[in-house]
């Protein structure tokens, strides 16, 4: 037996493994609840009047916000393991590439480096939720990593071609809600009402996370073509910078419904996941 083979066979084992898929789908459910606090931070930037109370609308900004509240500290301990065990899941999918396990086909190329991305940012989430409950949260840190590719011209290059994969994942998230083929991602899934909810929450909220995304990345372009990384500094920036176009208030209400809705639907993907 090569070692690829064993490899193969060992996260096959762990990826079946019922207690990683429990708490796995707990991982979904994080997510959930930071899109659906992103969503309402975005609604009060949108609404005159409204204060945002200084939150970021961002990851960073609704973990610092679930953490002021009496349940916080447990509910983003619980987010670390759940996401962890969801980067597991996720590299082991990246082995063996979903059903049939072992296929080495051009689709199972394809899902196994979507998987690998996925546990990237997965992983990334994991992280900024351990700083965030230990008090270690290095904030900005993106930002002082832009500035830095700033500094030359391959950097620049860098920046705008990272800007442009962000935009090419924004188009397929606006193209995955549409065609709603985010169906492909649950296992069954609930009927009548139910079902049609799950179904306007997915198009919803892939839409939405789209336009943000196609955002995001746009202003990473434009950073790196003007050299100003205040420009690519993330969702936040992305999600603000729409309230200041025509009847972009408007529409940053719309994106900010979207993510709730994400959020959603991100609850029922925790329950109907295909794992």
């Amino acid at each position: 037996m090569t070692f690829q083979t064993s490899a193969r066979s060992a996260a096959n084992d762990l990826s079946d493994s019922r207690w990683l898929q429990l708490v796995a789908r707990g991982g979904y459910a994080v997510s959930g609840v930071l899109h659906m606090i992103i969503g309402w931070v975005a609604v009060r930037i949108a609404i005159p009047g409204s204060s945002s109370s200084g939150t970021s609308a961002d990851q960073s900004g609704a973990l610092a916000e679930i953490k002021e509240t009496a349940w916080g500290p447990a509910f983003l301990w619980f987010a670390v393991v759940a996401l962890v065990a969801l980067v597991v899941w996720q590299i082991t999918e990246a082995i063996v590439g979903g059903s049939p396990r072992g296929d080495d086909s051009t689709k199972q190329k394809a899902a196994r480096a979507k998987a690998a991305a996925k546990a990237v940012v997965y992983l990334v989430l994991a992280g900024l939720a351990f700083g965030v409950v230990t008090g270690e949260s290095s904030g900005g840190g993106g930002e002082k990593v832009t500035r830095w590719l700033m500094s030359s011209g391959l950097g620049k290059v860098a920046v705008a071609a990272a800007g442009l994969a962000i935009v090419v994942v924004g188009g397929y998230h606006v193209y995955k809600g549409v065609t709603k083929k985010f169906r492909e991602d649950l296992a069954g899934g609930p009927g009548g009402q139910l079902g049609r909810g799950v179904d306007v929450t997915g198009v919803a909220g892939y839409v939405a996370k789209g336009v943000a995304l196609v955002v995001v990345g746009g202003l990473f372009v434009v950073g790196a073509v003007q050299a100003d990384p205040e420009k690519a500094s993330g969702l936040d920036v992305a999600l603000k910078s729409l309230a200041d176009l025509p009847y972009g208030k408007v529409l940053l209400v719309l994106v900010g419904v979207g993510f709730v809705a994400y959020g959603v639907y991100s609850f029922a993907r925790s329950r109907y996941a295909r794992m």
